[in-house]
């Protein structure tokens, strides 16, 4: 065999591999799905409890689109399911490529995997049981006179979902600093000195990512930078050293 025909059978398995595990994937979150999809009511109930618990007393949520009783809540379902399907699809993308890594990147990437998910929940927990009581009462007490408070709930959902999506990416910041430093794009150092500028633009970020309104916005903000000093605590551990530093030590050694 020559190596023209070695190259195009291995490039062949990695597209056999790369299917199967998107097949995997995908069956992953169906028979999630199909496990949820009985309590689609009750789940979206659930995310709509705090909504509900501060809206007026007598007024309840609606449905201005015939199909939309039907359709949200088995939506919500569908995105509840790729949510906890969530660690085996990375496990599925950490073995397709981890037998291309070196030893010191498989150390790196396992925990970051890992790590991701579970500040991808964090995000999202913030945002259930943090910001919403607060941003959703923060609307309810600031209706005009007259206005009755019936939201629609397809507008419902997707509001908390979007939110869901910006606090739970968001949260990924110190895993995004994390491989700045470690690819050596950036340093802990050069980061640092440029944190007056990292405030202003997490509350930029915090802007545009949420609602106009300043709770969000704020909420949003301060966890992120909170995880930015987080992210260069941690980063400082994965900090490749520079060439300089790599020859010193090599002469040290010798």
């Amino acid at each position: 065999m020559t190596s023209e025909q070695s190259s195009g059978s291995s490039l062949f398995d990695h597209l056999l591999e790369l299917r199967s595990r998107l097949l995997a994937m995908v069956l992953s979150v169906l028979v999630i799905f199909a496990s949820l999809a009985y309590f689609a009511q009750d789940i979206y109930q659930y995310l709509a409890q705090p909504l509900l618990a501060v809206m007026p007393e007598g007024s309840n949520m609606i449905a201005t689109d015939v199909a939309s009783p039907f359709f949200a809540p088995f939506k919500l379902t569908l995105v509840v399911s790729i949510f906890l399907a969530m660690p085996f699809i990375l496990y599925q993308i950490w073995s397709f490529i981890a037998p291309g890594l070196y030893k010191n990147e498989k150390r790196l990437i396992a925990p970051l995997l890992f790590g991701s998910s579970l500040l991808f929940y964090g995000g999202i927990s913030f945002a259930y049981f943090v910001v919403f009581p607060l941003a959703f009462e923060f609307f309810s007490n600031f209706a005009p006179e007259g206005v009755v408070v019936a939201t629609d709930i397809s507008s419902y959902l997707d509001f908390v979902l979007k939110l869901f999506f910006a606090f739970g990416a968001a949260f990924e910041i110190p895993i995004a600093i994390i491989l700045m430093c470690w690819t050596g794009f950036t340093t802990p150092n050069a980061l640092r000195e440029k944190r007056p500028y990292v405030v202003v633009g997490v509350f930029v970020i915090g802007m545009l990512l949420t609602p106009p309104d300043v709770i969000s916005q704020t909420l949003l903000a301060i966890p992120m930078w909170l995880l930015f000093e987080l992210g260069l605590i941690a980063a400082s551990f994965y900090t490749r050293p520079n060439n300089d530093e790599q020859d010193e030590n090599t002469i040290n050694n010798s």
